[in-house]
């Protein structure tokens, strides 16, 4: 039997539509309309690096969306590469990429950035990567707070991407302690922790001031809401008791069209 979620708890938590996953059906720049036409008022996708900044804002300001992420410039994405940020070689194509960035985010109005830290390399010093990780968020922490842009990091299964260097929560927490900045934080996707550690209530609520960000899909599958594991109408419910008022990215692969998919919440109630 299919679990149904509580519209009222719908109406206080924030949905944005990940533009990388929903809408495939269309052409990216057209799934903006479309998000607004499903009820979003937040979208958020991987990267906006491949179209002018000017026609995205514009985007954003037809259709009365906020930009509520995307991440730092990750490498050549297309060759495999899942970010740059703990590769030693790579220090200063990183930071350049933050400049970007910024760029970027200033003329969205986007508030979040999230850096995807990057494969370990076969025979490298883990101590090493995780130094030049640490420098580098630190730059980028710098660097991002001057103009009120949060920084993020994400934590993400090894099933699905295989080698990559951060993979749970607590590793998340020690690399943020590590380099000391009161401007980083967990982007917590609950897909990828719920393969990694489960958990999800207990560890949301005791590093609630320390997660800025939270994405969303089912497993197995990373469909939507309502196709597998996952409780996901005992998690909303518990993420508005916990008060927890950051967005909620629903970066899922639709099992049959997006349309289709958008059955686990009305529409109307969404984005408050």
């Amino acid at each position: 039997m299919r679990r149904t979620l509580d519209s009222e708890t719908l109406a206080v938590l924030k949905f944005a539509a990940n533009l990388t996953m929903l809408f495939n059906e269309l052409p990216f720049l057209d799934r903006f309309a479309a998000a607004k036409e499903a009820g979003f008022s937040g979208v958020e996708y991987l990267f906006p690096y491949e179209f002018d900044k000017a026609v995205l804002a514009e985007k954003l300001q037809q259709h009365g969306l906020t930009q509520v992420l995307h991440n730092l410039p990750a490498g050549n994405w297309s060759a495999g590469e899942r970010g740059i940020a703990i590769l030693p070689d790579r220090v200063k194509e990183f930071r350049d990429g933050v400049m970007h960035a910024i760029d970027y985010a200033k003329a969205l109005g986007c508030r979040q950035l999230n850096c995807l830290v990057g494969l370990t390399p076969e025979g490298a010093d883990p101590a090493e990567l995780h130094a030049t990780l640490v420098a580098n968020l630190r730059f980028a922490a710098e660097a991002l707070a001057k103009q009120r842009i949060r920084l993020l990091i994400e934590p993400i299964n090894t099933r699905d991407i295989p080698g990559f260097f951060l993979t749970g929560t607590a590793q998340a927490l020690q690399i943020i302690s590590d380099v000391k900045s009161d401007n980083l934080f967990i982007q917590y996707d609950i897909y990828h922790m719920q393969i990694m550690e489960g958990d999800l209530a207990p560890t949301m609520k005791k590093h609630l001031d320390r997660i800025a960000h939270i994405q969303i899909a089912d497993n197995p599958g990373r469909h939507e809401p309502g196709t597998g594991e996952i409780n996901y109408p005992f998690l909303f419910q518990y993420l508005d008791e916990i008060q927890y008022r950051g967005w909620i990215g629903c970066e899922y692969k639709p099992k049959t069209t997006t349309a289709e998919s958008l059955g686990w919440y009305e529409r109307q109630t969404v984005g408050a």
